[in-house]
């Protein structure tokens, strides 16, 4: 995986908004919380119900799949070591460094490792803006199915609302690849949005009043309204809202195992750029469906070519970003979130790795050698197992 600088600085400031929103837009009652959280916090709402087509302000629900995607608990020891700095360090001192909650490991379809501390594998897990993969993967679809042409599209051509705004007239295209143009500063401006999505202010308002800061196309500016926008689009393009159709279109056929809730602004609009609250093994099979080709259970859920286009550079400009996946140096991709959530997917050693935790910024800088690490030893242990089967 590639260095993300503004991560740091971004989590900061976001974190400090995020729980300062209002009880109303609070996680639901099953997510991850270490003890001394929990008893600081007063109860948050009771859940809504399972129904698909519920609206209640914070949350929007979804249910499991009828035909979820089995994961086998096959584990085994794996002998994680790797260098950093010059000083060696296993895996366990890694997860306790980044105070890791929620670590689960798959060997294809295999569970070969599953850590959970204050938590269990069906806590909900908040994924910040690993939920951009997701959106990512809507847009996908749409695209596949013909609810959306083509991503160099303008985007107002799906959300004419936008006319006017810093957003007139800017690509599909441009929205995934973060070069906008909008005049933002993440660090500063997705606080903002976030506790004003929280109090229930409509997000559809605040795009609008979007400034144009510089030219489209022509450099990388991480923005999350670019995101909200992108899962804005998808659902004008689709005519169904954006929840319910990652419920019919990924939710169900991907197999997810498990009930999940996605953000929204109490508008009937989902955020799209974060808050999925879901189960680790949920968040892999996401990233096995990829690792997959966009397959599941032998269905094409995500189209192959948008797989790999979304997994790819998607500007000179930007060697390390695709089309809302961040990318690696050997063909690895992941969905990133706030304080060090991470879906991680690699091609090259069949493996995905999903990593949940209340927040840190600790050991951000070594997670590249610690995931290459444990993928590799799963590699290892894989051909030793095979060859003693033969």
């Amino acid at each position: 995986m590639r260095r993300r600088p503004w991560t740091i600085a971004l989590a900061t400031a976001a974190l400090t908004a995020a729980l300062a929103a209002p009880l109303g837009h609070a996680a639901p009652p099953a997510l991850a919380a270490s003890p001394a959280q929990a008893a600081a916090s007063p109860p948050p709402p009771a859940p809504p119900s399972a129904a698909v087509t519920e609206h209640r302000a914070g949350f929007d629900p979804l249910v499991p799949s009828s035909d979820p995607v089995e994961l086998r608990e096959a584990y085994r020891p794996l002998s994680v070591t790797y260098t950093f700095e010059g000083q060696e360090r296993t895996l366990d001192d890694y997860l306790a460094r980044t105070g890791t909650q929620g670590f689960v490991v798959l060997d294809g379809s295999d569970i070969v490792f599953e850590r959970y501390v204050a938590s269990g594998e069906d806590s909900l897990f908040q994924s910040w803006s690993m939920a951009k993969s997701f959106t990512s993967a809507a847009v996908g679809i749409a695209l596949g199915e013909g609810f959306i042409d083509s991503i160099d599209d303008p985007v107002t051509r799906y959300v004419p609302e936008l006319a006017g705004s810093g957003f007139d007239g800017v690509s599909l295209r441009d929205l995934l690849r973060m070069s906008s143009g909008i005049d933002w500063d993440e660090t500063s401006d997705v606080p903002f949005v976030h506790v004003a999505a929280s109090l229930g202010y409509p997000l559809t308002e605040l795009a609008k009043q979007q400034k144009r800061g510089w030219e489209p196309g022509t450099r990388f500016e991480y923005t999350s309204m670019n995101t909200f926008v992108l899962a804005w689009a998808v659902a004008k393009a689709t005519g169904v809202p954006y929840h319910a159709y990652v419920q019919k279109k990924i939710w169900e056929p991907a197999g997810m195992a498990s009930k999940a809730y996605l953000g929204n602004d109490s508008n009937g609009n989902s955020m799209g750029y974060c808050c999925y609250y879901a189960t680790d093994r949920d968040f892999a099979r996401f990233g096995l469906l990829y690792l997959n080709g966009g397959k599941a259970n032998g269905r094409q859920v995500v189209p192959d070519s948008w797989v790999t286009r979304s997994t790819r550079p998607s500007a000179p400009f930007n060697q390390g970003y695709g089309l809302q996946w961040w990318l690696g140096e050997d063909g690895d991709f992941s969905a990133n979130g706030l304080g060090g959530q991470l879906i991680w997917v690699s091609p090259r050693y069949d493996v995905v790795i999903v990593k949940s935790t209340l927040f840190t910024v600790l050991g951000a800088e070594e997670t590249d050698a610690a995931f290459e690490a444990v993928a590799a030893e799963v590699a290892r242990t894989r051909t030793a197992r095979l060859a003693s089967a033969h």
